[in-house]
């Protein structure tokens, strides 16, 4: 099966278009055969890099707020229709998405963030919702904490997909939720950093015995808007800010294709569900190697807001 990383950059703070760069992208993987395209963390319509280079936890700096509002303007609202043509390119092509995206949760009165990766299925459907657990460090500043809700899996062909956002790719229980579902294919969703992706990618398809694709995204000076509030300050001196680092490691913790740095590409790569069965012979955490009287884990699926009762 061929699979792709649309590792590209996001027209930023702008979610026209960069839905309608993700889109084309869709469409040039599905071109080229693919049946799955993954994209970046909150690339839609941009990871809040500004936070570290500009003091973000400044309280009730007048800088700080007018990016927020920009933000929050330009998340995602996916009950509005802001990803139809997204869904569109998906189900023209007949290929699974999996797309990071800023969320405006209308579920929880549209003025938090979530840090979401958002799966759609061949159909053009919205597959699953997964909202990061915990932001990372300073994104705190910018997202809310997620929920459970989206901690599920999808069954594609022989493969079961399942993806995690960023350093909670690191959390071992969320990522046994997964396991425990029969995920054997992974996608790690990622801003952009080679030092990110290099170990954990291999770390993790090693430890589950599964195919992992690490999708990041790309931002360089050039990207940034010109009316950019702090568009000097979050610039710094470097040409490159996020450097990419897309990745794709197979169920025996070797590389399919090393991170990929420096380059706005579609990144394609074929995997054979076989290399999984090989790998599982001698491993297998939520069947033959696990202990479940001993080892236990509840997941908490419901997805966390306000109840109205009338």
């Amino acid at each position: 099966m061929k699979i792709a990383i649309g590792q590209i950059a996001p027209r930023f703070m702008d979610r026209t278009g960069t839905v309608e760069k993700v889109a084309s992208t869709i469409r040039e993987a599905s071109g080229s055969g693919c049946e799955l395209v993954a994209f970046g963390e909150t690339l839609i319509p941009a990871y809040p890099l500004w936070l570290t280079s500009t003091d973000g936890a400044r309280f009730e700096s007048a800088d700080q707020k007018q990016m927020h509002a920009i933000y929050l303007d330009q998340a995602v609202r996916i009950g509005r229709g802001d990803l139809d043509p997204v869904r569109d390119a998906a189900r023209e092509g007949s290929i699974w998405v999996v797309v990071g995206v800023a969320e405006a949760a209308e579920d929880r009165g549209g003025h938090t963030i979530y840090c979401s990766a958002v799966t759609i299925d061949p159909e053009g459907s919205i597959a699953s919702v997964h909202r990061k657990l915990v932001p990372t460090y300073e994104e705190r500043l910018a997202w809310g904490i997620g929920d459970g809700a989206g901690l599920v899996t999808h069954r594609m062909h022989q493969f079961t997909l399942g993806s995690l956002n960023c350093w909670e790719n690191w959390l071992p229980l969320a990522r046994a939720s997964l396991h425990a579902q029969g995920e054997d294919l992974h996608v790690a969703l990622w801003p952009g950093c080679e030092r990110l992706t290099r170990d954990i990618t291999r770390f993790i398809a090693k430890e589950s015995r599964s195919f992992v694709i690490s999708a990041s995204s790309l931002i360089r000076e050039q990207d940034l808007p010109a009316n950019l509030p702090m568009r000097d300050r979050i610039a710094g001196s470097g040409d490159v800010l996020y450097d990419g680092g897309s990745a794709i490691a197979g169920p025996d913790g070797e590389w399919v294709v090393e991170p990929v740095v420096g380059e706005e590409r579609l990144i394609v790569a074929e995997i054979d569900h076989e290399l999984v069965r090989r790998e599982r012979q001698n491993m297998d955490h939520s069947g033959h190697y696990a202990r479940p009287e001993i080892l236990s884990l509840r997941v908490d699926r419901r997805r966390h807001g306000v109840d109205f009762i009338d």
